[in-house]
């Protein structure tokens, strides 16, 4: 079973930057897929950005890359989400999730664990 934790949401002002860290730990972490989704209230549960297993390619959704940076670090079982530029829209609960999968799925169900979330809240 595969535990994840996020930190580091908080509330900012548009243009400003957070950098959101999930720690993982019950499984090898080099061996998980790890990706970023965010949800709003009556929307469904988009898909962010991934990092294949053990550092590999990253992946992202279009309208996040360029802004959001994806990274892992093994050593530290820890994925983070450096989100620049921040916008009003991108006020949203932010969820890390884990796959054993090789490759970065962009779906949901991709994903078998997850973490509780994060809120993240810019402001205008």
């Amino acid at each position: 079973q595969v535990q994840l934790v996020e930190s580091g949401g908080g509330s900012v002002q548009a243009g400003g930057s957070l950098r959101l860290s999930c720690a993982a730990s019950g499984r090898t972490f080099s061996t998980l897929t790890m990706g970023w989704f965010r949800q709003t209230p009556g929307k469904e549960r988009e898909f962010v950005a991934g990092v294949r297993w053990g550092g590999g390619p990253t992946n992202y959704a279009p309208s996040f890359e360029g802004r959001f940076t994806i990274s892992r670090d093994n050593a530290k079982n820890t994925v983070y989400l450096q989100m620049n530029t921040l916008k009003p829209e991108d006020t949203a609960i932010y969820y890390c999730a884990a796959s054993v999968y090789r490759g970065v799925g962009f779906r949901t169900s991709d994903y078998a664990y997850w973490g509780q979330g994060t809120q993240v809240t810019v402001s205008s």
